[in-house]
């Protein structure tokens, strides 16, 4: 499947949540979204669903030689997730590691204080987390993402994406409670390749949606 673009992604997404899961449209209910481009994802899920709306920076650390590929992913607290594999193969050289791991997580920061405007972020305890992205690659964000919000004792976190590489299907369905996808095809490149449009999301954006 090509998706026009993230707000027709989400809406179809929205709407086989809104068919597969028992729920209600409650406080223990939450959708988490990764920014930017799971904003709008997200926002078409809780608009859908009736339920809240809130963020999860998480953010990937691009290999050296070609930035859009992941070899692991920051969060704002906990230890970084690395694709040690990946790392390896590519003889990733460890200062180049470090740095561009304290260079997100100091971009983590200013976003979270530019996108929430000073709001204080919504708690996770005992919610039924819905995590969402425009699409996962490698994982590695969402990885990350899962260990962040594990750490705040939630009920349950589901994955939910239009579109998801079947390696990392099966790697976020062994930690994830459950993952919820429309495709899982097996040539996957990129996440832009199944949008025909995948303009970047602007921080007005985020915080309009938010």
């Amino acid at each position: 499947m090509l998706f026009s673009d993230r707000y027709q992604a989400g809406q179809l997404l929205a709407e086989k949540l809104a068919a597969d899961l028992n729920y209600s449209p409650d406080a223990s209910w939450l959708v988490l979204a990764i920014p930017r481009g799971g904003v709008i994802i997200g926002h078409q899920i809780a608009k859908t669903l009736k339920i809240p709306l809130d963020i999860i920076l998480s953010k990937k650390i691009g290999a050296p030689q070609n930035s859009e590929l992941a070899i692991g992913a920051v969060g704002p607290i906990g230890e970084p997730s690395i694709e040690e594999k990946m790392v390896e193969k590519l003889k990733v050289d460890k200062d180049y590691l470090q740095g561009k791991i304290t260079e997100i997580k100091k971009e983590i920061i200013f976003k979270e204080k530019l996108w929430r405007e000073g709001k204080p972020p919504l708690s996770l305890a005992k919610k039924i987390i819905l995590l969402v992205d425009d699409g996962v690659a490698t994982g590695a964000t969402i990885q990350t993402a899962i260990e962040i919000i594990r750490q705040a004792g939630p009920q349950k976190i589901i994955v939910a994406v239009p579109v998801i590489a079947k390696d990392a299907l099966v790697k976020l369905e062994k930690i994830a409670d459950e993952v919820v996808y429309l495709e899982a095809p097996e040539l996957f490149f990129a996440v832009g390749q199944f949008y025909q449009n995948f303009d970047q999301v602007t921080d007005k954006q985020v915080k309009e949606l938010l």
